[in-house]
């Protein structure tokens, strides 16, 4: 069985509420394979209580009690953390835009043909290219065409797909060029395969101009190195 295959079991052999070493002697893999691919999934408390009074010993209380324990102190630690990067960068200020914007091209953009293009799979990542675009050059949405570049396996959701770049940039599907097919056949399978969309790439027409002031923008980012 591939890999892939016995990770999308395991998953769902977990959420039924199998224990670990069920799940890895099912599968004939290791403890350590089964609870690295099933590390995200939270029993329910009805499932624990299954499993503690199956297996109906103290020592399989105690490891069930440490185990929700560790994962609670890990998601408590988390959320203080977070809160800390959040506050540390508050409201962008126009300004700063411009520079997480340049930072994000330099990083994803293309930078050798003149014109500008920007690629991404991450929407929050289109949003925030797209709101720069806007906000620090000006640019008006009627500039943009876009393509999504993906597997061939989703050849036959594309129309699917585009819509949902579509009503995520607000760029009309009439703006969307021929979508790029990747030739590639993988055989691992994917748990959320009606939820991949690809990447999109924004292209932004009559943008030479633009384009050189952005190749401007990377070269002062350049010196704080």
């Amino acid at each position: 069985m591939a890999k892939s295959l016995q990770k999308l079991q395991a998953r769902k052999l977990r959420r039924i509420g199998k224990s670990i070493g069920e799940i890895a002697s099912e599968l004939e893999v290791s403890k350590s394979s089964a609870s690295l691919w099933c590390s995200d999934i939270d029993l329910t408390p009805e499932q624990i209580a299954h499993l503690i009074k199956r297996e109906g010993d103290g020592a399989a209380k105690g490891r069930q009690m440490a185990a929700r324990l560790k994962k609670a102190e890990r998601k408590q630690r988390m959320s203080q953390f977070c809160d800390i990067g959040r506050r540390k960068i508050g409201q962008l200020t126009e300004r700063e835009l411009l520079l997480v914007g340049a930072s994000l091209y330099w990083a994803e953009g293309n930078k050798k043909q003149r014109v500008v293009v920007f690629a991404n799979s991450d929407p929050d990542m289109i949003k925030i290219f797209l709101k720069w675009l806007q906000v620090c050059n000006n640019v008006t949405k009627d500039r943009l065409s876009s393509y999504v570049g993906i597997n061939q396996a989703h050849k036959k959701r594309i129309c699917l797909v585009e819509k949902y770049w579509s009503e995520l940039t607000g760029i009309p599907l009439d703006n969307f060029t021929k979508p790029s097919y990747k030739k590639v056949k993988s055989a691992k399978i994917y748990e959320n395969f009606e939820d991949h969309y690809g990447t999109l790439f924004v292209r932004l027409k009559k943008s030479t101009n633009l384009h050189y002031e952005i190749l401007g923008y990377i070269e002062r980012l350049k010196l704080a190195a």
